[in-house]
């Protein structure tokens, strides 16, 4: 390829990405949408919380915990939900799944496969996926501690009294 084929191909492949943004900015909706928990998540989030809390899957409490993690989401901005949003439906799409986390279908998941992808993006070289990792630790983390009864389990004894008064 000859010099001038070369940059007239980077102009209009430039082009073309600019009148693709612009048609994008105009279809896609100005504000975000709320963050809503689907089925789909709540199935992932079954998976993830046992991983990241050590809680046990057959307990109760871990239908309240996953409603913890929703209303935790549900308190920050529109923004980091419409983020959260798109990281639960890549989690949640069979190619981006197997690719990104290497787990099948969240219900046919392991503990160990769960275990494996979670340390993997803990400790991944892309930013990107160590950013995600610690969002959902947080999240998780951040939900279930909200519940005062699980407190005593890391030997806090909740706020001082004379703060709380």
């Amino acid at each position: 390829m000859q010099r001038r084929s070369f940059l007239k191909a980077g102009l209009l492949g430039g082009l073309a990405l600019i009148a693709g943004g612009a048609v994008y900015r105009q279809l896609r909706p100005s504000t975000p949408e709320r963050f809503a928990l689907d089925q789909q998540g709540r199935i992932m989030l079954a998976k993830l919380v046992p991983a990241i809390t050590g809680l046990s899957p057959a307990l109760p409490e871990l239908d309240a915990a996953i409603d913890r993690v929703a209303g935790a989401i549900n308190g920050l901005p529109l923004r980091t939900q419409k983020e959260i949003s798109d990281l639960f439906g890549l989690l949640n799409m069979a190619p981006t799944r197997r690719l990104l986390a290497g787990v099948p279908a969240w219900q046919e998941a392991t503990p160990e496969q769960i275990a494996a992808f979670l340390q993997s993006w803990r400790t991944h070289r892309t930013e990107m996926l160590q950013t995600a990792y610690h969002g959902l630790h947080d999240l998780v983390i951040g939900g279930w501690y909200a519940e005062p009864s699980t407190w005593a389990a890391i030997g806090y004894p909740g706020p001082m009294k004379e703060l709380s008064a």
